[in-house]
């Protein structure tokens, strides 16, 4: 059991990433919410409803990606993750990439994009697929977004869209 920072205190299970590497591709959120936290699983409450919504619009099998999240616990009341909490499970991340040596990383909100390409440039890089340092990142809105601004809805999928393209899939 992981005691790296203080969320274990404070965590149901931790949620490692889960899936699979089939189309070499990894979507990373931000950390697991209440039903994450309670099953142990990422991406199965009501931001994992959304995002399994806009993959199967988007002609994107779950089942052949893998997910996970920047933090492997769930934050008390759902905040932000504290700088401290992303550098102790940073290790985790790192060798979840090193693993898969995914072909496309998705980085889905701002707490992704700014952990593993840095930067402030989130809104100006959405919807874009950037090359760093020989990796290929897609970025979009977090799924959770879409609960509270519905317009995201559509801007999620425009973006799956442009990355079942580039995964071949249309």
């Amino acid at each position: 059991m992981c005691r790296t920072c203080s969320l274990f205190n404070t965590r149901t299970n931790a949620v490692p990433g889960d899936g699979s590497s089939v189309l070499k591709a990894m979507l990373v959120g931000e950390a697991p919410g209440r039903s994450e936290d309670q099953l142990g699983t990422p991406f199965v409450g009501k931001a994992g409803k959304i995002l399994d919504n806009i993959l199967r619009t988007t002609g994107i099998n779950r089942s052949q990606l893998y997910i996970t999240n920047i933090v492997k616990c769930r934050p008390p009341h759902n905040r932000k993750p504290k700088s401290i909490e992303v550098m102790a499970c940073r290790m985790y991340l790192n060798r979840e990439i090193a693993v898969l040596k995914p072909r496309i990383i998705g980085l889905m909100g701002r707490t992704a994009y700014s952990t593993l390409i840095g930067g402030n440039g989130f809104s100006s890089s959405r919807g874009q697929i950037l090359e760093i340092n020989g990796q290929s990142y897609f970025i979009t809105f977090h799924p959770a977004a879409a609960i509270y601004n519905k317009t995201i809805k559509e801007s999620l999928r425009i973006d799956f869209t442009k990355l079942a393209f580039e995964l071949g899939l249309k």
